[in-house]
């Protein structure tokens, strides 16, 4: 793994010491797409080599999952037994987590999966500490809470760095970008919208994956690193938020301090909590409920009145073969149609397909062959 990460370091000094202008922007493309796939190999390397490590291999329950992301020692263990009941070991030394600890929340009718992970350290997308096990959990939430407490709030820098580096982009939407090979042809490049990028630079970086012949469709601008993203097709698009731990062990002036670096940091403002006195717990709840964009269907049964008291938690967007494959997976190869009442139709009990986008509230009902 040395090898590689000398490779990183010194292609990485290139790329600082090398002015951006219109004559350099090809090499400077070359140069991020040559780091990232380095570090794509570097992390799918100790991705697979972390595949049976024990207490890792979770499996996924509940409406959603949110995982805990932080340094050592910032309280994870004790946030996560104030969020869920569960049992999570706590100390006042580093490292006390060594596995993932799973916790079930329970709130406004979603079930939630919480995980308490190892904490993450600097240079754990290469494998460093436990990064490969944490990593490997970290790629497959839905959710991703990060976690600093008062006085080590400038570690969000490098818990950001870890994540991007591993290939987990937070709270950005994945580029409209299609990259489709062909046999012949070379690279045929068409844009809907405006292109900053040139089709030299796009040739450059796509060149490094020895990408030479494709139909390439770009909707809605794109950057190198856009380019880049799309070429190695392993990135993971997660949403997270950050929350500030042990409040309670500051005064109000830093506490606004702390407040106005991260907003400006983070680009939103962190939540103030402390797991200890159970400060901003409930608010805490409310912001991963909302962060998970869920939405709620009430489902009628084909000959029975419709269940009104516990609704079906799915994502905003989720359509009736999401809600088919939630169900049971043979309502999909046995489906006949579906009838829906509510925002997502324009009438009532109007009959609907698999692909059908459902809203807020929608009663739904699924009709399948016996």
């Amino acid at each position: 793994m040395s090898g590689i990460e000398d490779e990183i370091r010194v292609l990485e000094e290139e790329l600082r010491s090398t002015p951006y202008n219109k004559a350099t922007s090809k090499h400077i493309g070359r140069l991020k797409a040559k780091i990232a796939r380095l570090r794509d190999e570097a992390v799918a390397r100790a991705l697979k080599s972390a595949g049976g490590a024990e207490g890792f291999s979770l499996k996924k329950s509940g409406d959603a999952s949110v995982v805990l992301v932080g340094f050592p020692s910032v309280g994870k263990s004790t946030l996560l037994n104030t969020l869920t009941g569960t049992k999570s070991e706590v100390a006042t030394y580093n490292f006390t987590t060594t596995t993932v600890i799973p916790g079930a929340l329970e709130h406004r009718g979603a079930k939630i999966q919480v995980l308490d992970i190892p904490g993450l350290i600097a240079g754990a997308a290469m494998g460093k500490g436990r990064g490969k096990e944490v990593i490997s959990v970290v790629r497959s939430a839905d959710l991703i809470l990060i976690l600093l407490d008062v006085f080590n709030d400038k570690h969000l820098d490098v818990l950001i760095r870890e994540l991007q580096h591993a290939g987990i982009r937070i709270n950005r939407m994945k580029p409209d970008i299609t990259i489709k090979k062909t046999a012949s042809g070379g690279l045929r490049i068409n844009s809907v919208g405006e292109l900053e990028l040139d089709d030299e630079e796009i040739r450059e970086i796509l060149a490094e994956q020895r990408i030479v012949n494709a139909d390439i469709l770009i909707r809605g601008g794109a950057t190198q690193d856009d380019i880049i993203d799309a070429m190695l097709g392993s990135r993971i698009y997660v949403p997270a938020f950050v929350a500030v731990n042990k409040i309670d062990l500051i005064n109000k002036p830093t506490m606004r301090e702390i407040d106005k670096n991260l907003t400006e940091q983070f680009g939103s403002p962190p939540l103030l909590i402390s797991a200890q006195t159970g400060y901003h717990i409930e608010k805490l709840k409310d912001t991963i409920f909302d962060h998970l964009n869920f939405m709620r269907i009430y489902l009628k049964p084909q000959r029975g009145p419709a269940d009104l008291e516990e609704p079906l938690i799915v994502f905003q967007n989720a359509t009736v073969e999401d809600v088919c494959n939630r169900l049971h997976r043979d309502f999909v190869d046995r489906f006949r149609y579906a009838r829906v009442w509510g925002s997502s139709v324009k009438h009532k009990g109007q009959r609907v397909g698999l692909n059908h986008h459902l809203k807020e509230g929608d009663l739904l009902s699924i009709i399948i062959r016996h």
